[in-house]
């Protein structure tokens, strides 16, 4: 058997081989050879070593990986893949054997800065990486967020807190049916929206042999193209479904002679699983962890003495929480769906192999060249009770256990078009928090601006910046003009009349959008700053990995448009607030525009050698072009589109794509950062499929 790597103009690998296994070898030998280091720090992420090179700043996210149980899942999932499913199995192997064969003799420098060689994959390590990688996807740290605000604010901060949070990722995703398209063939178009990373999450790709020839964004170390492929007469793509399934329980632990017992909701104390791991830190001594078990799940806070440092308030039991979450109880990650995606000629197809699919729980769109489509969500919902959903639930009590799975939701399209967005749609039933509805809104009324569409005019979609979530603190500001309303200052009084003029776009040239967002800013500080809300402020004690859901500043900013426009908020005088940061932002106006401190901020294992000054984005939170920052803590934008595509179903070579970065993560490749500039502009790229454009690399 053979195989061979081509290039494309932008260094974008092609890969051809005899089969699906010696094709899947050949991926994970580019990707280690392109993506050495990213896969590495992705390999040590998901087994809990990072903090052996990268510090004590990985400590807690090793810590938490080990108490979940995320290696030994894997190998569970492995396990059940390769009795269910030997095929895939096999061909999970191949693309490892291709990784360490990639890795073997790896000369990134940045290896050599962090002071380890590349490691050994084993054949469950991507089954980890996945994991890992997803781990946090769902927002299961929210839930302590809930408990948090619900004992210090009451019940009523549930859903005046409710908004996309801080960890949370999302996309954008539509599809134009062939009666609203100039060829008469469907479009898919959008844009991932996760952290942005350098090395870039996706990886632009092209796998051909004779069973199938697709093109798409696979994830680093994981083979196969799992959420955005083309295979020449059928494409898909996924945007987060904002699904609740995973479950975290209160445990009353006790430690015995012969281990740890656990409460169980029959009265009955049952042995939990106990071991210790040693977690090596870099410039530290190494932390032993305690790893514990019990019938629900792994225990990820909280032992039988507790969180450390706190003592239990009188009459309750040590803290201790453990997760639930199903690739644990089931064996399932749903690698089963790849090789049927891979092999996907028509939408049927791909319904199939999303009924396969576990874990994120998505909403897949999908189209094919004979006018046949596919909206609906895809994964595994456990089926439990409504208290799940909200808070911790206890785990002596009865009442609390899964019982199966939940249908997967379908929905169609409307005049020819589906929106998704993470907003409240065909996953309503299935989650609790969705994204506000302003991105699917937006794409969904410029959309219904003309009858024909190209694929050529949805680079002007992707790049929108109107915020609609703007209205409530503009509505805040207009009122200050009421009748009886205390004066303001002239500079006060000129910004406001500015501001209410703004045309509401967070453009990076904008002055206008600086303004609106100082204004902004200095509101939620002010609201989160307020007596009715200190009670929420000092966040309890958890692992600092969840700190980010549990910080009351980024939850006033990213729910600041459920605050401004609740009937009441704990007493609060709102409008006073606004006046006095109105004041503020017009006494220390900001000087330039918006991008000037909207800038990216790509997250590193390692800081650059040679510091770099990023370039200012347009866009926000709840703009289409959601390039988010965390008002009233930062400007800048750690989060925004990891990707862009299009795919045209008439003509896959007249597709589109760009990623934030380029398509090599080396530092000093020309392709490592030869996107960038399109990707700023709102352009794409072309998807080659021409082979005779493309420039033969090797033999392999």
């Amino acid at each position: 058997m053979s195989g061979a790597i081509f290039r494309d103009p932008w260094g974008i690998p092609h890969l051809r081989a005899d089969d699906a296994r010696e094709l899947a070898r050949l991926q994970g030998l580019v990707t280690a050879r392109d993506r050495g280091w990213q896969i590495e720090v992705e390999r040590h992420r998901a087994q809990g070593t990072s903090a052996s090179f990268l510090g004590a700043g990985a400590l807690s996210w090793d810590v938490l990986v080990r108490r979940a149980r995320v290696a030994d899942t894997a190998r569970r999932c492995l396990t059940r893949l390769e009795e269910d499913d030997p095929e895939t199995a096999d061909w999970l192997r191949a693309y490892v054997t291709g990784v360490n064969q990639g890795l073997d003799g790896h000369d990134a420098p940045e290896f050599t800065r962090a002071g380890i060689r590349p490691g050994r994959w084993e054949p469950w390590t991507p089954l980890a990486v996945w994991l890992s990688a997803h781990l946090l996807f769902a927002g299961f740290p929210a839930k302590l967020w809930r408990d948090h605000a619900v004992a210090c604010l009451g019940a009523d901060a549930v859903g005046l807190f409710a908004t996309d949070g801080p960890g949370t990722s999302g996309s954008n995703g539509w599809l134009v049916a062939g009666e609203r398209t100039v060829t008469g063939q469907a479009i898919l178009a959008g844009d991932p929206h996760r952290f942005i990373e350098d090395p870039g999450v996706y990886q632009q790709i092209r796998l051909s042999c004779p069973e199938f020839d697709v093109v798409g964004l696979a994830v680093p170390g994981v083979p196969g193209i799992a959420h955005f492929g083309h295979t020449g007469t059928v494409a898909w793509a996924i945007t987060n479904a904002m699904a609740d399934y995973q479950d975290l329980y209160r445990e009353r632990l006790r430690r015995t002679g012969a281990g740890i017992e656990a409460l169980g909701p029959d009265g009955v104390w049952r042995r939990a699983a106990r071991h210790t791991e040693t977690v090596e830190v870099a410039g530290e001594e190494p932390v032993e962890v305690e790893v514990v078990e019990t019938g629900r799940g792994p225990v990820v806070v909280g032992g039988p003495e507790g969180l450390d440092g706190t003592v239990p308030e009188p009459g309750e039991p040590p803290l201790a929480v453990a997760l639930r979450y199903p690739p644990r109880v089931t064996g399932d990650l749903g690698f089963g769906a790849l090789l049927p995606l891979l092999r996907a000629r028509r939408v049927a197809d791909v319904d199939r192999a999303a009924d396969l699919w576990a874990e994120p729980v998505n909403v897949v769109l999908a189209a094919d060249t004979e006018g046949g489509t596919l909206h609906r969500v895809a994964g595994r919902v456990p089926v439990r009770s409504a208290a799940h959903r909200v808070r911790l639930v206890p785990a002596w009590e009865p009442g609390h256990a899964w019982h199966g799975w939940h249908e997967t939701p379908r929905a169609g399209l409307d005049d020819g078009v589906a929106v998704m967005a993470n907003q409240r749609g065909p996953a309503a039933p299935l989650g609790v928090e969705f994204a506000p509805p302003h991105r699917a809104d937006r794409i969904a009324a410029l959309l219904a601006r003309r009858h024909r569409w190209s694929a050529a005019d949805m680079a002007a979609i992707h790049t929108d910046t109107h915020l609609a979530s703007a209205a409530p603190l503009l509505d805040h500001l207009a009122a200050l003009d009421t009748p009886g309303a205390p004066g303001l200052t002239g500079p006060a009084a000129a910004l406001r009349e500015r501001l209410l003029a703004w045309d509401r776009h967070m453009d990076a040239d904008s002055a206008d959008a600086a303004a609106f967002a100082a204004l902004r800013g200095a509101v939620v500080r002010r609201l989160a700053a307020e007596p009715a809300l200190a009670a929420a402020a000092a966040p309890p004690p958890y692992p600092e990995v969840f700190r980010p859901w549990l910080a009351l500043v980024p939850r006033v900013g990213f729910a600041l448009e459920h605050l401004l426009a609740a009937e009441d908020l704990f007493g609060i005088d709102r409008p006073a607030v606004v006046r006095a940061a109105l004041e503020e932002v017009a006494a220390a106006p900001p000087a330039g525009v918006w991008g000037d401190t909207h800038r990216l901020a790509p997250w590193r294992a390692l800081p650059p050698e040679t510091p770099r000054e990023e370039p200012g984005l347009s866009g926000d939170h709840d703009c289409v072009l959601c390039t988010s920052a965390v008002p009233g803590l930062t400007d800048l934008a750690a989060r925004g589109p990891a990707a862009r595509y299009v795919w045209d179903l008439a003509r896959r070579e007249d597709s589109r794509w760009v990623v934030p970065h380029g398509a090599s993560g080396r530092p000093g490749s020309p392709h490592h950062r030869d996107q960038q500039p399109l990707w700023l502009a709102g352009d794409l790229a072309p998807v080659v499929t021409d082979w005779a454009q493309l420039t033969k690399e090797t033999d392999v």
